[in-house]
């Protein structure tokens, strides 16, 4: 209880020293540029308390569940030695993290507004919700397949820099295509996808099976899936805005 206690404790210090220099930032910036008082001052510290409490929390469910469930998975995998089994349990957790993303959720409704209100599709809440659920569903499939390409690259040693490399000259060469309209939402779905739920499960699942594999190093083999999971969006939200 007291090893909890002072975790927690450390986290909320933690959190404070990382809200600091936002709060002297936007301080400095309302007070002396622009010369003007904080807007409801009580409603702008209750809401910073809550978020120095929430960042605390969810750091500490990190170190507490996600990280070790992640290594952890990654090591039973590689010692049941099916490929299968992993390549699909890889695709799964990418699916299902950029499924629950709230950062992409919110993203594809306000992409289905903008789509309404430019005449892209009709304004009615149908259809705006099913561009939205249409535009959730292709990242999240781009997601599980990155994942399993950064899977199979930690299992057969592949140089990550030319897949990355490859891609990027990918996106390049289908941008030139791409509506100008979808464009932009392509380039967000990348970062969208790699936020609070992504990063960690999936970064944890790398470093633990390249802990488990002979040969590998997990600083070299084990990063990089999160790389895989902020291009492969892009790609496919391209590819469903030339395809619409």
């Amino acid at each position: 209880m007291n090893t909890l206690v002072s975790e927690l404790l450390k986290s909320l210090t933690g959190s404070v020293k990382d809200l600091l220099p936002i709060i002297g930032v936007i301080a400095f910036f309302q007070l002396l540029v622009l010369d003007r008082p904080i807007p409801d001052l009580p409603g702008l510290l209750w809401g910073t308390l809550l978020v120095v409490l929430g960042l605390t929390l969810f750091i500490q469910g990190l170190k507490l569940s996600l990280f070790p469930i992640g290594e952890n998975m990654g090591w039973d995998f590689a010692a049941k030695g099916s490929l299968l089994w992993l390549l699909l349990f890889a695709f799964a957790l990418g699916f299902g993290t950029a499924i629950a993303e709230p950062a992409l959720i919110t993203v594809a409704e306000k992409a289905a507004e903008v789509a309404a209100l430019g005449g892209m599709i009709p304004n009615t809440p149908p259809a705006r919700g099913d561009y939205a659920e249409g535009l959730r569903y292709t990242v999240a499939l781009s997601v599980g397949l990155a994942i399993v390409i950064g899977v199979l690259r930690i299992l057969r040693g592949w140089p990550i820099q030319y897949l990355i490399i490859g891609g990027y000259l990918g996106v390049v060469g289908m941008t030139i295509f791409a509506p100008r309209e979808i464009i932009g939402i392509a380039y967000d779905s990348g970062g969208v996808t790699t936020s609070t739920i992504t990063v960690p499960l999936v970064t944890a699942l790398g470093v633990g099976l390249a802990s488990s594999i002979e040969g590998r190093n997990p600083m070299t083999d084990g990063f990089g899936l999160v790389a895989f999971a902020a291009l492969m969006p892009i790609i496919f939200v391209l590819g469903y805005g030339i395809l619409l």
